[in-house]
């Protein structure tokens, strides 16, 4: 389980694939010191586990299914991505809980700059819609969001991001066409389960 708190905008340095995963190396060095082989970590919002542990890096097996479904098929050495280390019990709930089972990915629409916030608005797939609401949940790459709009018509998701995101994550590096993995509240997505189960039982 995650919180949505990213500790760290690292970087990709290898990829390699195979016929049925790959293994991507990320740079980490401020994480890597609390992490260990078989240890899960989020990258942008996919809960992997990290199988090789080194001074300032850690490589994780990727599924092939998961490069399909989300944006970390789409990176390449170079690329910036958001660090989190699965949640403590001991430690204090900052954002929402997050699974790192990502749901879907959105493509960035639009992004207007603004004195102290930043405005940026995604496309979420359709299906999702019914899982957000104003003042909810959300995660975007693993970071936790509160939804400050959402249009049911053309499925744009309005979230304001404050200085402190820009400068810790990769949304600050995200243009407009680029894609963010989106995961939605998992409390939203039991409710909706309970009621269409209570409705098919009647």
């Amino acid at each position: 389980m995650f919180t949505g708190l990213i500790q760290e905008r690292g970087e990709v340095i290898d990829i390699q694939h195979g016929e049925t995963s790959a293994i991507i190396t990320i740079r980490a060095p401020r994480s890597v010191e609390r992490v260990a082989k078989g240890d899960s970590i989020a990258i942008n919002g996919v809960c992997l586990t990290a199988i090789e542990v080194n001074e300032e890096s850690f490589a994780a097996d990727v599924m092939v299914q998961t490069l399909r479904v989300t944006n970390l098929g789409q990176l390449t050495p170079g690329a910036p991505v958001n660090v989190e280390l699965s949640a403590r019990l001991d430690s204090l709930m900052g954002g929402h809980i997050v699974q790192g089972h990502v749901d879907g990915i959105a493509e960035v629409i639009e992004r207007t700059p603004g004195e102290k916030w930043e405005k940026f608005i995604v496309r979420i797939p359709q299906h999702l819609s019914s899982f957000i609401v104003n003042q909810g949940s959300i995660a975007l790459d693993g970071v936790s969001l509160t939804v400050g709009e959402i249009n049911d018509v053309t499925s744009a998701v309005t979230v304001w991001l404050i200085p402190e995101t820009l400068a810790k994550t990769n949304l600050s590096n995200k243009r407009v066409g680029d894609s963010v993995n989106v995961e939605v509240d998992v409390l939203a997505k039991y409710v909706q389960r309970l009621i269409s189960k209570a409705v098919r039982d009647e």
